[in-house]
């Protein structure tokens, strides 16, 4: 069973403590089960790689590594400021996320 979570793929988010704290970056992957979010550029890992036929060079990469989802903070679109969000539900029934600084809609 999975953690409910108010993020989602593409979402601008800034990171609100540990080693990257203050940085902003998008959501590459949502780990609902784990209840952790893949952010680009943040919390990189050194990753050694053996040469493989894809890879034949072989060395060090770095590799994204998941941050729990608690540890990170939506960034609304419209007023481009890390903020709280509400879920309502639309005229056609399914639910929206709403900015709670300035009351515009996220999706």
């Amino acid at each position: 069973m999975g953690v409910k979570t108010h993020l989602r793929k593409g979402d601008d988010v800034l990171v609100l403590s540990g080693k990257d704290k203050g940085r902003r970056g998008k959501i590459q992957r949502v780990l609902a089960k784990k209840g952790t979010v893949i952010v680009e550029g943040v919390n990189l890992a050194k990753k050694h790689a053996r040469p493989t036929r894809n890879n034949p060079q072989g060395g060090v990469i770095d590799k994204a590594m998941p941050l729990p989802a608690c540890k990170v903070m939506l960034v609304c679109p419209a007023c481009n400021q890390p903020a709280r969000i509400n879920k309502e539900r639309t005229a056609d029934g399914f639910p929206a996320r709403i900015c709670k600084k300035c009351g515009k809609s996220i999706d």
